[in-house]
């Protein structure tokens, strides 16, 4: 290759672009046609397609059982989308030449952009018969099973890659498969990935990957080390608010969890999971008052959030706002036509506060079918008929509560008190 040639590439990869491609346009009538190819790849790593679209076009003409020039004439077409001319020309390559490994990776990548997954595997799966020791016929493998969601069958291509290479394409493979093993539940094996894919390239996706697969594995710290790395690397990045809360709790630090979700508010405030979030740890702080907002908010947003509307009513219940309890349920089963069985032990509860006992023993009975081995349920409801006055209903509970809980000193004396009633 000649100076003046090299001169002028490198012009362009130092930065010196305008001049360097003036250059390369005012040498490019006097080159060798292989100076030429060597040029259109250039010009097709840099984005300049058209321009290396016209050199190989005019190539290939000359050339037309040269396979390098038809196979990065072919990706071109690709990157036009022009589907059909990437097929036309990688038909021209017959098995029996060694370009056609290279052929096959080509049209497996078309494939899986046509969405013929099953295709593309096949194509990938015969280049790797003919060429088996080809790492990035692998590294294909893992990608194409890595977009498929096919994580167990990614991490063992991935794996062969990284026993020659930690990177092809510009992607990190310890970081992808940090991912595939997140996926596919083995945090503990991700978190050692991501930690050296971490080193080579960092990028906020790949903090916040990390950050969540720690959470995962219980690695509190950890994850909220990374995840405000994430925050720091942009504020807006609004995924990131919800788990570093969640591994604040964790670690017992409910005033950060909570100053955590109400910085995520202000970049998000249509995040009903952020905000039933906030109004539960607010609870755990006893601010009753913005638990209430938060929750309200949360369910203003979407009236079928079902954990809210629970959550709220558990509430509004301890603090003795028995009404709110019933207009918030009433309204999100009449109105919004959504319903969950611990409404009608909320209801119930409610209800019986509010002297309402018929409307409180048909909430109780409902509630009874989903709840009839829960012990809490079983107290409430029994101490309601007991209040009741109907002793038979009563003790046919306590019973029951009995044999779930046989150290239950309260309920054996009040089935004393009701046998000796009996009898």
């Amino acid at each position: 290759m000649n100076q003046a040639l090299m001169d002028a590439i490198q012009l362009v990869e130092g930065g010196r672009t305008e001049e360097g491609l003036k250059n390369l346009e005012r040498l490019e009538k006097n080159l060798h046609d292989e100076e030429k190819f060597y040029v259109a790849d250039f010009y097709f790593q840099w984005g300049m397609v058209e321009r290396a679209q016209q050199i190989l076009e005019d190539l290939h003409l000359l050339y037309p059982e040269e396979s390098d020039i038809t196979l990065l004439l072919a990706e071109i077409y690709m990157e036009l989308d022009e589907e059909e001319r990437v097929i036309q020309l990688l038909n021209t390559i017959d098995s029996s030449n060694p370009a056609y490994p290279r052929c096959l990776v080509l049209l497996a990548d078309l494939y899986q952009l046509q969405g013929l997954s099953e295709v593309s595997e096949q194509k990938l799966l015969e280049a790797k018969r003919i060429i088996p020791d080809e790492k990035v016929i692998d590294f294909a493998l893992g990608e194409l099973y890595f977009h498929l969601g096919k994580y167990k069958k990614a991490i063992a291509y991935y794996e062969t890659v990284l026993q020659e290479m930690d990177e092809v394409s510009n992607i990190n493979i310890h970081n992808r498969l940090a991912e595939s093993l997140s996926a596919n539940g083995q945090f503990e094996e991700s978190i050692e990935h991501y930690q050296k894919g971490i080193e080579k390239q960092e990028d906020i996706h790949t903090r916040f990957g990390y950050g969540l697969t720690a959470l995962q594995a219980e690695y509190y710290q950890t994850a909220i080390t990374q995840l405000e790395r994430v925050k720091e690397m942009d504020p807006e990045f609004t995924s990131v608010y919800l788990p570093l809360a969640k591994s604040y709790e964790n670690e017992g630090m409910l005033l950060e969890s909570f100053q955590t979700v109400q910085e995520g508010k202000k970049y998000d405030e249509f995040n009903k999971e952020l905000l039933y979030y906030g109004g539960k740890i607010a609870l755990k702080l006893q601010k009753n008052e913005e638990a209430e907002q938060f929750l309200r908010e949360a369910l203003a947003l979407d009236p079928g959030f079902i954990e809210a509307a629970i959550t709220v009513t558990n509430f509004y219940n301890a603090i003795g706002k028995y009404e709110d309890t019933v207009d918030t349920l009433t309204e999100i089963m009449t109105k919004y036509d959504e319903y969950d069985p611990k409404f009608d032990w909320n209801l119930a509860n409610a209800y019986k506060e509010m002297e309402q006992y018929s409307d409180a023993l048909n909430h109780y009975q409902r509630a009874y079918t989903f709840f009839k081995e829960d012990l809490d349920f079983l107290h409430d409801y029994a101490f309601f008929m007991l209040e009741e006055g109907d002793r038979k209903r009563a003790k046919e509970l306590f019973e029951k509560l009995l044999q779930q809980d046989q150290t239950n000193v309260e309920v054996q004396d009040i089935l004393m008190q009701l046998d000796d009633n009996f009898s």
